[in-house]
């Protein structure tokens, strides 16, 4: 009992159900603890855009030709592509068979059209030209200031790139860089110092604001999400774990388990993206590869989102008592391929596709989101840990597929034969 508490995962673990306790027997209280989560995501944001940058920087310089950064890059989006559509697939189809939305029978006049406006704002790019546009930041400094992973992306392995043709010239300022990277590693350790507190704080917002009871009215689309992230995980998370990684799937979420409890808590898959980094290295990715395949697949590889995105237009629209056609929800398909690309791993970044999605349909009522909007915090959790472990396992494949994985010493550290801090022997490409 003594080393449970003492642990991180133990401290997560009291911080969670303290908080959901103080939510639910004195919610104008726990209202007020939210400022103890928001100042753990403050820091954790602060460090993920300047991370990012540096990792992905020494990555690109030190892969050894543009050859292989394009072979390692090709096969990330090629899995990412494969595994979202999927995920959109899924979200589909589920939303047909159990029609969540039926029996509903929302007033549109009645919903609060104002409470989304904040999401139709913030609309992603619908076009094949704005989205490449965008890829590229105006000013560095400002996506590092407003944490545009995807842009940063960007200018990283375009810096990367501009540093490998300086050849045996670019050894310090690579040396630099990767200290600077370690640094802010290091960093991340001092603030998941308080993460049992921002837990705390963060669910006894959640708890006392939202209540319990809103989960009555909705219980039927949370099943539905619920259910169909069981499938994809039963599916396809188990045999690729298993086949494409070589590992014992329960043993992996194990190893795991303190970024889930972080997850499950702030309901964001950014807080743990260093952790992800060094956690994988530690057991037996190569630098460069998880430097390279992880924060891409913060933007481009959240199924558990996109499960949702296909979903909740389609419990909106059976609300709303609206039929949409085969062709119309074709056309919702295509549109999400493009907008669920490039979308940050926080949470609301589902919500602004969704919105982007209904407006243009010009069937679905934007203010039908109203509906959705009270559990989405609950709804949070299990697409934000669906992106998590999703990010995790893309990696090892990555890694596995351009022989940068030490699969003996994975098997070592899920088993608990090596320290993978104590005993660190990563894989160098």
């Amino acid at each position: 009992m003594f080393r449970f508490i003492k642990s991180l995962g133990g401290q997560l673990l009291i911080g969670m159900i303290a908080g959901v306790l103080l939510g639910h027997f004195a919610p104008d209280l726990a209202v007020k603890m939210k400022p103890l989560g928001d100042i753990f995501l403050r820091a954790i944001k602060m460090i993920v855009s300047p991370l990012v940058l540096c990792v992905v920087t020494v990555g690109v310089a030190r892969v050894g030709g543009a050859g292989r950064f394009g072979r390692i890059g090709g096969k990330a989006l090629v899995y990412f592509k494969i595994m979202t559509t999927l995920a959109l697939l899924l979200g589909l189809a589920v939303g047909n068979i159990f029609q969540p939305g039926a029996g509903i029978n929302a007033d549109p006049k009645a919903l609060d059209a104002g409470a989304v406006t904040q999401f139709a704002k913030a609309a992603p790019p619908t076009s094949v030209s704005d989205f490449v546009v965008n890829l590229l930041p105006a000013n560095i400094i400002d996506a590092l200031a407003k944490g545009e992973i995807l842009q940063i992306l960007v200018f990283a392995i375009l810096f990367g790139l501009a540093m490998q043709a300086m050849g045996q010239k670019m050894g310090r300022l690579a040396d630099i860089i990767d200290d600077v990277g370690h640094a802010l590693i290091r960093l991340v350790g001092i603030v998941m110092r308080v993460a049992p507190i921002a837990a705390f704080g963060a669910l006894a917002f959640a708890v006392g604001n939202y209540g319990l009871d809103t989960l009555g009215s909705l219980v039927k689309l949370m099943a539905c999400l619920y259910g169909a992230s069981a499938v994809f995980v039963v599916v396809l998370f188990v045999p690729i774990t298993i086949f494409g990684c070589g590992l014992n799937p329960l043993k992996l979420m194990r190893y795991f388990r303190e970024e889930i409890l972080v997850v499950l808590a702030a309901a964001s898959s950014e807080t743990v993206l260093p952790r992800v980094l060094e956690k994988l290295e530690a057991l037996g990715c190569s630098r460069t590869s998880v430097g390279l395949v992880i924060p891409a697949a913060y933007s481009f590889n959240l199924v558990g989102s996109c499960i949702y995105m296909t979903l909740a237009p389609l419990f909106i629209a059976q609300a709303l008592n609206i039929h949409l056609s085969f062709e119309q929800q074709a056309g919702m398909f295509a549109l999400l391929l493009l907008t669920s690309n490039g979308m940050a791993g926080v949470g609301g970044a589902a919500l602004v596709v969704i919105a982007t999605t209904l407006t243009a349909s010009h069937v679905i009522p934007l203010a039908g989101m109203a509906l959705i909007l009270g559990i989405d915090r609950i709804q949070n959790e299990v697409r934000t840990l669906l992106n998590m472990m999703g990010n995790v396992i893309a990696g090892i494949v990555i890694a596995r597929s351009e022989n940068e994985f030490d699969l003996d010493r994975a098997r070592k550290v899920l088993d608990g034969t090596v320290h993978p801090l104590l005993d660190k022997e990563p894989v160098r490409a």
